[in-house]
């Protein structure tokens, strides 16, 4: 399996970027504004996306610029679990879709984004996490996620990362409908 990003083989899971949790994090206006980037260029990609909101009765639901962004056909799940593979529908739905390569990002780092990466890797699958659009109540916190999800198989990458290797040239059709979201 590839180590860059296809179009044809990713899927991207946004993990609880919800109200309170981002105004809770230490780096939530850029978590938003890298989450706003990602969610606009999976609609002009057409890349599938999975989005969770942990327990949304209390910590409010996904913030709504995120939602009127992606596609229409952007799956919405409720979880209380830290990991979304441990919620029976999200993981059915995520093997449904047949995609081998995630792209994950989303609150809190060192928690549920973390959790769900690493039982991804354990379930088989080539898991990329978007650093630049993850987020935790201290950047300490945040930094051992990212550590430990890189240490045990995980790409690191940034949204603009995510961006040009799903491109993979100047020549793509949706090149300047990407390079302007980064402008």
């Amino acid at each position: 399996m590839s180590n860059i990003l296809s179009l044809d083989d990713s899927l991207i899971l946004i993990i609880d970027v919800q109200d309170k949790l981002l105004n809770a994090v230490f780096n939530g206006e850029k978590i938003l504004k890298k989450s706003e980037i990602i969610s606009k260029a999976s609609n002009i990609l057409e890349v599938p996306v999975i989005i969770t909101e942990q327990y949304p009765k209390g910590l409010g639901n996904t913030i709504d610029s995120i939602k009127s962004y992606v596609s229409s056909t952007t799956k919405y799940f409720e979880k209380t679990n830290f990991s979304a593979i441990n919620e029976t529908e999200i993981y059915s739905c995520l093997k449904k879709m047949d995609k081998k390569h995630i792209v994950v990002f989303g609150i809190e780092t060192h928690i549920c984004v973390s959790q769900t990466v690493l039982a991804l890797i354990d379930a088989g699958y080539k898991v990329s996490v978007i650093k630049d659009a993850c987020g935790s109540r201290k950047e300490e916190e945040h930094n051992a996620g990212i550590w430990k999800m890189r240490d045990n198989g995980a790409d690191i990458i940034t949204v603009e990362i995510a961006l040009f290797e799903w491109l993979k040239s100047s020549q793509h059709a949706k090149f300047k409908e990407i390079q302007n979201l980064i402008k």
